[in-house]
């Protein structure tokens, strides 16, 4: 697959987060985020409390997700965040809380 001069890639990435993370409006300010940044995909909790995501746009879009991830947005408390980016995109279209 070839890309146009100025296009970027789109990427995909699988997301856990550890910590506190349910039940402090998490997946509501990831979805907010996600948003803004304009990224497809979804986020939910997971029986273990931690949070699992999966977005894609520009590498750049979603490394800037993960840097606020890993700020700990209130009234989140993040103790970890492990990620898998690939090439191959699942089409999402908007980003959901699941």
């Amino acid at each position: 697959m070839t890309t146009l001069p100025g296009h970027k890639k789109e990427r995909h990435v699988n997301i856990q987060v550890f910590g506190n993370v349910q039940g402090v409006f998490f997946r509501r300010s990831v979805k907010q985020k996600a948003e803004t940044l304009g990224l497809n995909g979804f986020v939910r909790n997971e029986p273990d409390g931690t949070v699992y995501m999966e977005a894609e746009s520009q590498e750049d879009k979603l490394k800037n997700l993960i840097n606020w991830l890993e700020k700990s947005p209130e009234p989140a408390e993040v103790t970890g965040v492990e990620t898998e980016y690939s090439d191959q995109t699942r089409g999402f279209y908007g980003f959901e809380i699941r």
